[in-house]
């Protein structure tokens, strides 16, 4: 009896999965949106920054970083490539754990690695799960 309850309850829960999908590749897109604008409009200073944080290829990295934010804010909202799209967004959160927040500690108010940990997140279960019944890869590939 329990089972058959929680089963149900499952199946329920189920067809949840693709709007919360939905929603977090929204959020994550929008988090990614000014950040990515701010680094487009002045590469050379990201490029100078990222010289200071001994990031290697300084300029290179700043592009790629850039390029990766900003097609990744299009791709994820709509939910096209999106497992393919966020190993590079993984890739900056990463970095940017270990090059800027890390030393902060953990607090997002305190500069750490708390928000980026949780993109980082976000973005595992984009690539573990797929964009959801609501994305263009749905559309495309019916997966």
């Amino acid at each position: 009896m329990t089972a058959k309850i929680y089963n149900e309850l499952c199946g329920l829960f189920d067809n949840l999965q693709s709007i919360f999908l939905l929603i977090a590749r929204l959020v994550v897109a929008y988090g990614f949106y000014e950040p990515a604008l701010m680094k487009w409009n002045d590469i050379n200073s990201v490029a100078s920054w990222f010289a200071t944080l001994g990031i290697p290829f300084p300029t290179l990295s700043a592009y790629l970083a850039s390029t990766a934010e900003l097609l990744g804010v299009v791709l994820i909202a709509i939910g096209f490539l999106t497992r393919i799209m966020s190993i590079p967004l993984m890739i900056v959160m990463v970095v940017a754990i270990f090059t800027v927040h890390i030393g902060n500690g953990f607090s997002a108010g305190d500069n750490g690695f708390e928000i980026p940990l949780y993109y980082l997140i976000f973005l595992g279960l984009f690539l573990s799960n797929g964009a959801g019944k609501f994305s263009v890869d749905y559309l495309i590939f019916k997966k």
